[in-house]
Formats: C-alpha cells, sequence, structure tokens
C-alpha cells in the first residue's frame, strides 16, 4: 500500500505573486530536515506539499514527525494514495485504517472532492464509504459530532487520498523567507522562546552567547549549546557565537558607574552582537527581553539599551509574563534545560540597586568617562576571538 505525507500550507497560501518563492523554500526546508530518513519525492499541488517515500527504507514516521515542527505547514497527516476509482477507496481505507478503528468506537467520514470530474459527490462518498466501514468493523457507531476517529477522503488531481484527522502544523512563515537574526541566547528561559516565535516568522538564526570564564564554567556553555540542539527542531542549523566577556566586562566594572553596570554591560553586548550579525548576514539582533521583569527591562532601560546601535532590535516576547513564555518553553522542550542552576555572565557583577529608570543622557556619559575607546577595542577583539569559536549546531 502505498503512502505519502500531505503537508497543508497555511499563511503561505495566501500569498500572492510571490507565492512560489515561499513554497520553494518550503520545499528546500523540508529536504534538508529529512535527508537523513531516507529517499524522498517532495512536490506540490493545490496549496498541499506531497512528501512520498520512494523505497522500502525511508522512515515515514520519523520524517512526520520531523515535518510537524518546520514552520510553514499548518496542518499535516500521513495518508494511503489509490487510483481515483471508489471501488479502490473501499478496499483500501479499512485495510489503512484498521488498527486505528479497531480501537474506536465510533467514527465519522469525511469527503472533500476537489476533482469535480468524479462522478460521486462529497456526501455520496460519505455515506457509502461510511456503510462499508460499518460492514468491516460492525462494533463502530457513527458520531457525525464527536467521533473518536475521523476518516477523512480526499478526491484530487494526482489521486485519492485517505487518512485520519489532520494533526497541527508548525504554522507560521518558512524559515529564511524573512531573513536572518542574530538571537542573544543567555541560557534562561525567555531567549530561546524568543528565538523559537521569530523562526516562526521566518528567520533563519544566528546564536550569540556571552560567556565570562572563570566566573562561567563549561557546565553553562554546554547548557547554551544543548539549547540550540533544542531550538533547530523548528529552525534549522544555529550557527553559534560564544563571545569571551571577561575583559569587556571587569573593564565596565572597574571603570563604569556602579548603578548603571546592567545598562552598560547590555550595550556593549549589543554592540558587539550588531558587529557579528553585520558581518554574518544577520539584519536584526533577537532578545528575550520582556518588559519591567528585571532592572535593564524597564522602559527607560530598553530606551538606552536600543540606542547602541543602529540595527533593529526584536522583542518578540515583551508583552507576555514569565508563566506565558514558560509555556512555550516547555511546548519546545527547552524549559528543563534553561533552568539548569548554571551561572550565566547577565548575573555577574550586578549591583545590589541597579538604576532602574536611567536616562540616554547619563548612560551616554558614564560610557564616556570610562573611556569607549579602550572598551571598544575589547569589543572588537572579543567579536574576533568569537568568530573562531563559531560551533554549528544541528
Amino acid at each position: 500500500m502505498e503512502q505519502l505525507i500531505m503537508c497543508y500550507l497555511g499563511e503561505v497560501a495566501l500569498k500572492g505573486l510571490n507565492k512560489s518563492t515561499f513554497e520553494a523554500q518550503l520545499i528546500k526546508t523540508i529536504k534538508q530536515r529529512i535527508k537523513n530518513l531516507g529517499q524522498f519525492k517532495i512536490y506540490k499541488a493545490q496549496s498541499t506539499i506531497y512528501v512520498q517515500p520512494e523505497d522500502e527504507f525511508s522512515d515515514v514516521d520519523a520524517a512526520f514527525e520531523k515535518i510537524k515542527k518546520i514552520f510553514g505547514i499548518s496542518s499535516v497527516s500521513k495518508a494511503a494514495v489509490t487510483e481515483k476509482d471508489f471501488d479502490k477507496i473501499c478496499r483500501v481505507a479499512p485495510e489503512y485504517l484498521r488498527d486505528t478503528l479497531q480501537r474506536a468506537r465510533t467514527f465519522k467520514v469525511s469527503a472533500k472532492r476537489s476533482d469535480k470530474s468524479f462522478p460521486m459527490g462529497s456526501p455520496e462518498i460519505s455515506r457509502q464509504l461510511g456503510a462499508v466501514l460499518l460492514r468491516a468493523f460492525p462494533h463502530l457507531k457513527v458520531n457525525v459530532n464527536n467521533p473518536d476517529v475521523n476518516v477523512m477522503v480526499e478526491i484530487r488531481d494526482f489521486g485519492a487520498y485517505i487518512h485520519e484527522a489532520k494533526q497541527p502544523g508548525a504554522g507560521g512563515m518558512p524559515v529564511s523567507s524573512s531573513g536572518k537574526g542574530a538571537l542573544m541566547l543567555s541560557g534562561g528561559i525567555d531567549s530561546p522562546v524568543a528565538g523559537y516565535m521569530m523562526a516562526k516568522r521566518g528567520m533563519s538564526i544566528i546564536g550569540v552567547h556571552f560567556a565570562s570564564p572563570p566566573y562561567t564554567g563549561e557546565r553553562a556553555r554546554q547548557k547554551v549549546i544543548t539549547l540550540c540542539e533544542k531550538l533547530t527542531d523548528y529552525t534549522g542549523d544555529i550557527n553559534l557565537f560564544i563571545v569571551p566577556f571577561t575583559a569587556s566586562q571587569e573593564y565596565i566594572r572597574d571603570h563604569g558607574v556602579r548603578e548603571l553596570f546592567t545598562i552598560l554591560m547590555r550595550r556593549s553586548m549589543m554592540r558587539i552582537t550588531q558587529r557579528l550579525a553585520a558581518k554574518f548576514g544577520a539584519g536584526a539582533i533577537i532578545t528575550g527581553e520582556s518588559l519591567g521583569q528585571v532592572a535593564s527591562q524597564t522602559l527607560a532601560a530598553i530606551t538606552a539599551t536600543n540606542a547602541s546601535v543602529d540595527m533593529p532590535i526584536f522583542r518578540p516576547v515583551i508583552g507576555m509574563d514569565k508563566t506565558e513564555i514558560t509555556e512555550i518553553a516547555r511546548k519546545i522542550d527547552t524549559f528543563e534545560t534553561s533552568i539548569l542552576p548554571y551561572e550565566d555572565c547577565c548575573t555577574i557583577f550586578t549591583p545590589p540597586h541597579p538604576k532602574t529608570k536611567p536616562s540616554l543622557e547619563e548612560v551616554l556619559a558614564a560610557e564616556q568617562s570610562m573611556g569607549m575607546d579602550a572598551l571598544l577595542k575589547l569589543e572588537k577583539e572579543a567579536a574576533e576571538k568569537a568568530e573562531k569559536l563559531r560551533i554549528n549546531v544541528q
């Protein structure tokens, strides 16, 4: 019995003259994500992408699980395909759905006939196939409102497709269809969620993590690598840059205004991230900042941070509370890793009473008073070292 995967397009299907560009990017992404699972033929028709195994060794079940996490696909189903002949449909459906229907108590049949040349209408297909399934599985009862199993039959251009109810896909837009962003990945709960959300809007991601040895250790570094590995199910490969930030942090600690340390540090991080982003083709910086969550995320602090760079800064969780962010973190399986108790550089040298409403003027004055030439030199060296420490996470 021939089986394939049907990927139904959501937002992509609403595009206009550039629709084919988004579809091509989505097909490219599917090929990349399932390349190690066998040989598949991938093609599109009627706002659907078909993923068809070309031999018996291709792992359809594993491919199905991978595809459910690919942005740009609204829903997905595994389907048996047969000729557009009702007798053949009646032979294939009970066989293909046998295990599922034997465990069920109720069912219904939903038919969709997009090929209007097929001689039977959708209601007739549903009634007659339902009768066939009742004879094959006499323990079943019909329930059109809340069935255990919804048997779906689609009559399309290339054949008849039989499957259970569609499963939700990842939604959003294909990764790389909206440019590239540099994700500042701290190791906490928020930043992986921010990366996931911007990838859902079609951005590819590079990661930038700031490490401050000996204040931060190898376990903190490995934690961030693990987070990237989990994100790649949704984003694809991530180039992760580990920035050695100790010298810059110590310089700010020794020469900066103590109450402004956190803001001065964030501005330094932004400048380094922008340097890496510009060199590696990213057009925006992504952070996991949520308004009012900590001292560096007040409106005044964010204003001062923004002014340190020319590049757009995307904050997709800015209006979310911790509960909402945590729910997404659990969904994408980053939460348990994020809460591992390994120090990150953002909490080092933090003053006991950081200023929460700094003006941009006093921040700029504080930077000038500590000698910006020396700090900018340290930042440049840190970015250059981070390039050499780049890790390709898959």
